[in-house]
């Protein structure tokens, strides 16, 4: 079962010394496989998408991914790029680029789109309940998903304990991705 740690301000503020001090931390308790750079209000965006690749290559099989940017990700020779269910015309430029692509979904068709285009995985939100992100799917829902599709699909939404993660993995998920599990755990 892969993880996949997404950052958040909240947890990891937006001061450079501080962020790198706990995405370090919290590197070395997890270990995680992929990690993702995620702050949609930070003005010095760039500027901390550079400390946390440098962080990221700190770590030998922590695969990091910009939120949103091609052009940052691929300019800081990101490992990848995560693209919103919005930006799905984004991930061939993101694979010419050669950059592995991860793209949040929400349903089939969503999915099907995704990787018509070319992602390489997929989120799939929310498994379980999360603020802000409506109704859970379940783990049932993950379960015919994956049985349908076949991709590297990460569970996410509402993930905070190793049961969760495990149920995740007996219903077919490929990964989990969270925020707060690496932060509570």
């Amino acid at each position: 079962m892969k993880s996949y740690l997404i950052t958040n301000r909240q947890f990891y503020t937006d001061t450079p010394a501080v962020f790198r001090s706990v995405l370090h931390a919290q590197f070395v308790k997890f270990l995680p496989d992929f990690a993702l750079y995620r702050d949609k209000n930070n003005p010095n965006y760039a500027v901390q998408a550079e400390h946390f690749i440098e962080v990221c290559n700190q770590f030998e099989g922590i695969k990091g991914l910009i939120h949103r940017d091609v052009a940052l990700a691929h300019q800081l020779n990101a490992f990848g790029v995560h693209v919103t269910s919005q930006q799905f015309e984004q991930i061939t430029k993101a694979k010419e680029l050669g950059l592995y692509v991860i793209a949040s979904t929400h349903n089939e068709a969503e999915i099907t789109e995704a990787l018509s285009y070319g992602a390489d995985a997929v989120t799939y939100s929310p498994i379980f309940t999360t603020p802000l992100k409506g109704d859970p799917k379940g783990l049932e829902d993950l379960k015919e998903i994956t049985g349908k599709i076949k991709t590297n699909i990460f569970a996410l939404g509402g993930i905070l304990t190793l049961d969760q993660v495990k149920q995740c993995e007996l219903n077919g998920a490929y990964g989990f991705a969270s925020i707060r599990y690496f932060i509570d755990n």
